[in-house]
């Protein structure tokens, strides 16, 4: 099992822009494909950005121009940064660990972070 932890999180205006971080547990955490899922009020969590082990990365279509997902392996981190952020950005986020296809809805176990707010302020 891999331990999660986001952080950076936090209040931020229209516009802005906040890096989250992901650090994980243990070698395997390296090698499995990470995924960044958020959930806003009264909504179902949505898968955002997902990155493998190797770095191949992809984000979804809602935030596609805006957020980057990359990842440091030496320091079992992987990132989230956020640009251009809008009211519809504001939501808890999660990160989760797992084989690709189990973070894309498939089967497999996943590990999952505590999340971090992000509050985006008009």
């Amino acid at each position: 099992q891999v331990q999660l932890a986001e952080s950076g999180g936090g209040l931020v205006q229209v516009g802005g822009s906040l890096e989250l971080s992901c650090t994980g547990s243990g070698s395997i955490f390296s090698i499995r494909a990470v995924g960044w899922f958020r959930q806003a009020p009264g909504k179902q969590r949505e898968l955002v950005a997902a990155i493998t082990g190797s770095g191949n990365s992809n984000v979804a279509e809602t935030v596609k121009g805006r957020f980057t997902v990359s990842r440091d392996n030496a320091k079992n981190t992987v990132y989230l940064q956020m640009n251009s952020l809008t009211l519809e950005d504001t939501g808890v986020y999660y990160c989760a660990s797992g084989q690709l296809r189990a973070i894309h809805g498939g089967t497999g176990s996943i590990s999952w972070g505590q999340g971090t707010q992000v509050t985006v302020s008009a």
